[in-house]
């Protein structure tokens, strides 16, 4: 009996054990189905109503049950709650980022190593001491092979075609010059890459940054608000994509390395709308100069997620004009890129392109490619993992990488 005992005992505190790990397994199971791995589900024709809380994060929050004014129709829209009790957010230490000259040095840098061949390729060609139709034919190869596309490269090839003509001998050095001229021909330095990031009378400025999955929104709207406190604007961030699990949270800790606040919903799957709207309420009220709204990614041939984009938009503006909608397109992804862009514009009117990964790619024509065919300017560039490897387009900057 005596040694049956410590055997009976074993088999209790075992089945003791079972019995409690039961309900967390469960629980972690329910948790798991909240966030479905496909978002075809998710893909209702009309989004999903409701926000519930959001949280203010680092300032103080708007009234809690506030309504909307009657004279807005928000389209059944319910208003969000924002409670005051900010109470355990992780505290992070405010960061200083670097200045827009300090990274746009770095980011040249990265360029000049990063693995193009476009430059590089043409410059071998175009100094060879023979240049007859199947140089020519190279030359055409090269730039269709960087993602250029069939107009600008014909455009390019009959520029440089006439050039080459007149000049008769050539040295290294003159061929450098003509297609450093030629390339920032076809870049094209009038357009305007300026950010309308000034706050208007009684409003701020609002920027959306829209795109498909995985191509870094959220990481480009955190580095993005590093480059505005740079430049001393006051900023506030709208975390609506609602559907990816801890984005708001990823959104919330970009923050508050820089000390920006976020607006953000505290129920899964809330409409986006709602966030949005309350995004920029609160950035009315605490008068910031710029708002950024982060939403969630969207393949461009679902019409439902496309037609919530547009319902996003809408929202806003029965607040305050949107300024800018940036459209995150990665470059190694090529003319697929170009795909996604022209299908955004209609939905949203894109106003400029912010371009991430391009110290990935050989394909640097993508960035002549975009702006031909949507007449949109590529206007941020990102050439890098780093927090501060964002920085404003230039035009001679990237011709020179590439020539270099």
């Amino acid at each position: 009996m005596n040694d049956i005992l410590p055997i009976i005992l074993a088999i209790l505190a075992a089945l003791v054990v079972i019995g409690g790990l039961i309900p967390v397994f469960m629980k972690t199971r329910r948790n798991i189905t909240k966030y479905p791995g496909t978002r075809d589900a998710n893909d209702p024709a009309e989004p999903q109503r409701g926000a519930g809380g959001t949280l203010v994060e680092d300032r103080p929050a708007v009234t809690p049950g506030r309504q909307a004014p009657d004279a807005v129709d928000l389209e059944g829209l319910e208003t969000a709650e924002v409670p005051d009790d900010a109470a355990g957010l992780e505290v992070i230490a405010v960061e200083t980022p670097l200045p827009v000259a300090g990274r746009l040095t770095r980011l040249r840098e990265r360029l000049v190593r990063s693995n193009n061949v476009l430059g590089k390729g043409l410059l071998a060609l175009l100094s060879s001491d023979k240049i007859d139709e199947d140089v020519w034919d190279e030359v055409e190869e090269t730039l269709l092979l960087a993602d250029l596309g069939t107009e600008p490269t014909m455009q390019l090839v009959d520029a440089l075609r006439e050039r080459v003509k007149v000049l008769g001998t050539r040295t290294p050095e003159q061929v450098k010059a003509l297609l450093r001229e030629e390339l920032i021909k076809l870049v094209d330095p009038t357009m305007d890459r300026s950010l309308r990031t000034e706050r208007h009378a009684d409003t701020p400025s609002v920027m959306m940054v829209v795109g498909v999955n995985g191509v870094g929104k959220t990481t480009t709207v955190g580095k993005l608000a590093r480059v505005l406190v740079a430049e001393d604007k006051d900023v506030l961030l709208g975390a609506a994509d609602t559907f990816r699990a801890a984005a708001a949270e990823q959104l919330a800790t970009w923050g508050q390395r820089v000390g920006v606040p976020t607006v953000k919903s505290d129920i899964d799957g809330a409409d986006p709308a709602s966030v949005a709207y309350e995004a920029v309420k609160a950035g009315i009220d605490q008068e910031v100069d710029v708002v950024m709204i982060d939403t969630a990614g969207r393949l461009q041939n679902k019409v439902g997620l496309m037609d919530e984009l547009g319902k996003v938009k809408r929202v806003i503006e029965k607040l305050a004009e949107v300024d800018e909608v940036l459209l995150v397109l990665d470059a190694t992804t090529g003319q697929n890129g170009l795909n996604q862009a022209r299908v955004f514009s209609e939905v949203v009117n894109i106003t400029g392109i912010v371009l991430t990964k391009l110290d990935g790619t050989a394909k640097g024509g993508i960035v002549v490619a975009i702006q031909k065919s949507l007449g949109v300017p590529v206007k941020l560039i990102g050439l890098g993992e780093g927090a501060d490897d964002l920085a404003p387009f230039e035009v001679e900057s990237f011709v020179d990488a590439l020539l270099n």
